[in-house]
This record gives C-alpha cells, sequence and structure tokens, in this order.
C-alpha cells in the first residue's frame, strides 16, 4: 500500500467512530486465534490476551506476531500478515471486528472450504488480500467487486471454481490480479487485459484475452442438422421400402396369374 492511499485511509478512518475500536480489535484477535488450527504453535507462544486488560497493555496487540498496527500504542489493527505460520482449517472467523483493517495476508498455509461470500462486508477498506497457496474451494465472490480500495488481489494456487465475476471490471485500482493453477472457466473479464498472460495459466477453461479467444459455440446448430439428417434417412428408407414392397407384390401376382394358382400368404 502506498503512503498517500495510506494516508487517505487514515484520515477516513480517523473521521469515523471506527477509530474508537480497539476493544473489537482485541476481540478480532481473539476469535481469530480461536478459529485456526495453529499446528506450529506460533499465535499460541505470541497472542497472550492475558495481560490486555492492564493500563499498560495499551499496544500490546502490536507486538503480536503478524499484526501491524496503525500506531504502535494503539490495539488498532492496520493488516495482518499471517502467510507461511502453518494455520490451516477454514477462512478465519472473527475478521469483521478488525474495524479499521486494511490488509490480510493468508498465503502458503493450509486454509480451505469457501472464501466468505460477505468478505467485503466483514472488511470494507481493503488494500491488499493475499490468499494464494493454500486449498479454498468454491467461487470467487462477488462481494469482492464492492472493495473500492483494493489494489493487490492474490488467489494463485487454490481450487476455485466457476468463472471470474464480469463486475470485477469495477476494480479500477487494481494493479495486481493472479489466479493462476485454479479451476477457473469461462471469458476473463476485460478488466484483465491488461494482465500478462502468466496471471491465468493453469485453468484449463480459461479463455479470452490475454488467453487464447474463446472458441464459439455451435452446439445449436447440432440439434437442427442431426434431425435434418435423421428425416432425410428415414424418407430414403421408407422410400426404398416402398420401392421394394411394390416389386415383389406385382412379380407374386404375375407369378400366380400364370400358374392359375391361388397363392396364399403364411404368417
Amino acid at each position: 500500500m502506498t503512503d498517500g492511499t495510506k494516508f487517505i485511509l487514515f484520515l477516513l478512518l480517523s473521521s469515523s467512530s471506527l477509530c474508537f475500536g480497539s476493544d473489537l480489535d482485541i476481540q478480532c484477535l481473539r476469535s481469530l486465534k480461536q478459529s485456526v488450527i495453529d499446528s506450529n504453535g506460533v499465535l499460541n507462544s505470541s497472542w497472550d490476551f492475558d495481560n490486555l486488560d492492564r493500563p499498560s497493555s495499551v499496544g500490546s496487540i502490536c507486538r503480536f506476531t503478524g499484526v501491524d498496527c496503525w500506531h504502535p500504542d494503539e490495539n488498532r489493527v492496520l493488516s495482518l500478515r499471517l502467510g507461511n505460520l502453518g494455520l490451516e482449517g477454514p477462512f478465519p472467523k472473527g475478521l469483521q471486528d478488525c474495524t479499521s483493517m486494511s490488509g490480510l495476508d493468508l498465503s502458503d498455509s493450509k486454509f480451505s472450504g469457501p472464501i466468505p461470500y460477505d468478505i467485503a462486508q466483514q472488511m470494507p477498506y481493503l488494500t491488499y488480500l493475499d490468499l494464494s497457496n493454500n486449498s479454498f474451494t468454491g467461487e470467487i465472490p462477488q462481494s469482492i467487486t464492492n472493495l473500492a480500495y483494493l489494489n493487490v488481489l492474490k488467489l494463485q494456487h487454490n481450487q476455485l471454481s466457476g468463472q471470474i465475476p464480469e463486475r470485477f471490471n469495477m476494480l479500477s485500482r487494481l494493479t495486481t490480479f493472479s489466479v493462476v493453477d485454479n479451476f477457473l472457466s469461462g471469458p476473463i473479464p476485460t478488466f484483465a487485459h491488461v494482465f500478462s498472460s502468466l496471471y491465468f495459466t493453469g485453468n484449463r477453461g480459461l479463455c479470452g484475452a490475454p488467453l487464447d479467444e474463446c472458441p464459439r459455440s455451435r452446439k445449436w446448430r447440432l440439434i437442427p442438422i442431426r434431425l435434418r439428417r435423421i428425416n432425410e434417412e428415414s424418407s430414403i428408407g421408407a422410400a426404398v421400402g416402398f420401392v421394394l414392397g411394390f416389386v415383389v407384390a406385382f412379380y407374386f401376382h404375375l407369378f400366380c396369374s400364370k400358374r392359375l394358382l391361388p397363392c396364399v400368404f403364411r404368417a
């Protein structure tokens, strides 16, 4: 995040009652710690909430591993850098209580399951979101479109499916975007045409600039062509059968007439 963007967000948040959310920020980190699996014990050893009620504890959460604060003497989370800490489980809970957070990095972890559909409502001021190198599944949430300040969105090396939302064209501030190695399909929205094709590889179903052109669908033509061929073949078969039947009946009648014998059809 650039200094200019950070300053604008600081003014925006400082003019709001959200800037007094120290207690909520502490609750945010408590909920997050309880909702993840901390196999390496990083949070258990660093995130100590026992002494936060003391007057001298102001700014204590700023010393937690992976926590950046707006000011070292305030318990207000600026960003969470929790990548490569060995954390796992579903998407962390409680992040909506980090009311002035602008950056979230959960990369190179073992998180799984869907990305919350209301992620933009939980963290409306995000400028940086890195969920790469996890096992997130499901579709990319449409609500990300509402992250008006988003500059960086990294979703590569997950198991995301579906299409890249067309409404991502509204993310006018986006400077970095990657969805490499997922299960995405469909045309790439026009907003992404400025990015290198390297940021979209590993998705067999994706097409359109900057990748290869999307194939034109001709399925709607197959039905009438197939029916026409069936009708033609049926008509030909009926005509051939009629002619053969007529010829057999004619010669049968001729044969019986010459012999002056009754001819009986036996089943």
